[in-house]
């Protein structure tokens, strides 16, 4: 290494020799950084990365030609602007040659690196094919094949679970270890209890009594002298096994959690609870197995806890910097936990699916076989019966089904013929589903600003009618009369919103329609691709997997179909619709208040409320002709 500017030691001297910064490496540092800089932003421009076989290069390899392609016209125009701004017509010229150059170059670049990415996906296809053909899948962030493990993948999503909720008030045990969760524990209206203790919702009396002991040895105020929260840990550690360790208390705790000192009003609005209501509104109880919560239903929850979180205003200019940036990383959070919870559903959905097609699996002859397709059909027949039954049942039979025949074609067709044949049909279903969702969704939002219009009209007809009635009276002083022809003004109003929002009940469950469709259909072909690429067992049973799925798709659908399913219409069964509103909403409030309804309870109220209506449009029809 080169010294400057050092003083050299005399004999008698022992100094060392003083070493000034060295201006070679300090170039080099600065060559680096422009290289990594230049690095990031030529990868940001053109799609740079591995791509997984032939087809994954060709698209690379557009989007290269067509970013460079882009990027080169921008700069045509941009530059010479950029020029005259800073030096006049010198600048402009001088812009306008560098656009000029960069204009040819940037879009020869895009295809020089298109090519190069059409190569290396040609080359990769080889690898693609063989592994694929093993059954190993393209992870996109590492961009490389791995082996899919189904139990391996619920458990991260446990772990991840536990993480989330150890962030989160209560999420960690009283000795500071992280909260354990489970996959398949059962729902609870607050877990901090359980998640003191360190142990799953679903866990034992005897699970429960060995975890406080080993938790209360670790917090124990002898313990830990240094600690001097420890004797409250330690007291809300007893306090929380005392509920847990006795069955009456823990019912209860699961049922309604901690007892709150809020005022009633602000209770029951904690308490509500929208995947009761979509429960009962869809009827998807019988298929919750297949398809899990629905997105509209978790999307709703979880709108309506933030709002319950955040019902002050927030004032972003009186807001600190630390503060905005902690509340917009828990929105990230947030949905961080809402693909968390997706993917939670998606392996639930195919751990619920290896489940049902074990009989299929261990079937020793045709009868047996037989007998798994029997199961079937009455399973189908069954949630048939219910509101909405058929239509899932035609979503997630053709779902199951096409999965079943694009995995088994691509392994049992030559050259994966029926396999792409399955691919094409799933797509143009896709399509189809994403046109109705789109119509849906103009039909709603028109249907909506239709009738807000009306109301507002109708509305500004019942006030000329007050102030009218008032005019007429001459400024009597007959309060009682006025009030009475106040208050039926007042009925006729909300009678006439009420018939508005009738009106708009159609086109409103039509879209939600069409996003369940979405979202089932998604979920599912995330569920069997997690199940059907299950690296624990060999591919035989991966192809039975396949099999026995199809089979489910494939009497689910018939089965739907048969019962009208494919040309559901909410129009022609309004007054089910309405039943079924009506008892979705008495059942989320009664179970908010802290009362059991069940499965059958709600069927059986939504007949009544059916009835009930056809007795009063009978009435109403009698007393008109009378």
């Amino acid at each position: 290494m080169t010294i400057t500017n050092a003083t050299v030691p005399s004999e008698e001297s022992s100094v060392e020799p003083t070493k000034m910064p060295n201006s070679t490496d300090s170039k080099e540092q600065e060559m680096e950084a422009d290289l990594q800089e230049a690095s990031e932003i030529f990868n940001s421009l053109f799609s740079t990365r591995r791509p997984k076989d032939g087809w994954a290069g060709i698209s690379s390899g557009l989007k290269s030609v067509g970013k460079g392609t882009i990027a080169g016209v921008a700069s045509l125009i941009a530059q010479p602007i950029a020029g005259a701004q800073e030096n006049g017509v010198k600048g402009f010229f001088g812009g306008l040659a560098t656009g000029v150059a960069s204009a040819v170059a940037l879009p020869l670049t895009g295809v020089c690196v298109g090519a190069f990415q059409v190569g290396r996906g040609v080359v990769n296809s080889v690898e693609a094919m063989n592994a694929s053909k093993a059954g190993m899948q393209w992870d996109h962030d590492k961009r490389e094949w791995i082996f899919y493990y189904l139990n391996k993948d619920k458990e991260e999503v446990e772990n991840m679970e536990a993480e989330i909720n150890a962030k989160k008030a209560g999420g960690t045990t009283a000795s500071g270890g992280a909260a354990k969760t489970d996959l398949n524990e059962k729902k609870v209206k607050d877990r901090e209890f359980y998640d003191m203790l360190g142990v799953s919702t679903n866990a034992s009396a005897g699970d429960i009594k060995k975890v406080y002991y080993k938790e209360a040895r670790k917090c124990h105020p002898d313990k830990c002298p240094g600690d001097p929260e420890a004797a409250a840990k330690f007291q809300a550690l007893g306090h929380a096994y005392q509920v847990l360790s006795n069955e009456q208390t823990r019912a209860a705790y699961d049922k309604n959690g901690k007892p709150e000192t809020n005022s009633p009003d602000a209770n029951l609005a904690n308490e509500i609870d929208p995947l009761v209501f979509f429960a009962v509104m869809f009827g998807s109880h019988l298929v919750e197995p297949y398809v899990g919560e629905l997105w509209i239903a978790t999307t709703a929850d979880t709108l309506m806890k933030d709002a319950m979180e955040h019902q002050q205003n927030i004032d972003f200019e009186n807001m600190s910097e630390e503060e905005a940036a902690e509340m917009l990383a828990g929105k990230a959070s947030n949905s961080a936990e809402m693909m968390l919870k997706q993917r939670k559903r998606e392996v639930k959905c195919a751990l619920n699916l290896r489940e049902k097609i074990t009989p299929y699996l261990e079937a020793k002859d045709d009868e047996d076989r037989n007998a798994f397709k029997e199961s079937i059909q009455l399973e189908a027949e069954k949630i048939a019966d219910t509101s909405f039954g058929a239509t899932f049942l035609v979503t997630i039979g053709f779902a199951l089904q096409v999965e079943g025949e694009e995995f088994l074609g691509f392994q049992n067709s030559a050259f994966g013929v029926s396999g792409h044949a399955a691919r094409i049909k799933k797509q143009r279903k896709s399509m189809a589903n994403n046109f109705k969702l789109f119509g849906a969704g103009i039909n709603a939002a028109t249907t909506g600003r239709k009738a807000m219009k009306e109301m507002e009209t109708v509305q500004k007809a019942i006030e000329e009618k007050k102030r009218e009635a008032i005019k007429s009276a001459g400024g009597a002083t007959d309060k009682s009369s006025n009030d009475t022809e106040s208050i039926i003004l007042d009925e006729e109003q909300a009678k006439m919103a009420q018939e508005k929002f009738e009106e708009t009940i159609p086109a409103l469950l039509e879209l939600a329609w069409a996003i369940n469709i979405r979202d089932i259909s998604r979920t599912l072909r995330n569920a069997c691709k997690k199940l059907f690429t299950d690296a624990e067992v060999p591919m035989s049973t991966r192809v039975q997997r396949a099999d026995a799925v199809r089979i489910i798709g494939t009497e689910f659908y018939k089965i739907g179909k048969m019962r009208g399913g494919e040309q559901y219409d909410i129009k022609k069964d309004m007054d089910d619709v309405k039943a079924r509103a009506e008892v979705a909403v008495m059942t989320t409030m009664a179970k908010a208040q802290g009362q059991e309804v069940s499965t059958d309870d709600t069927e059986e109220m939504i007949k009544q409320a059916k009835t009930m209506r056809a007795e009063v449009e009978q009435m109403s029809k009698e007393g008109k002709t009378s």
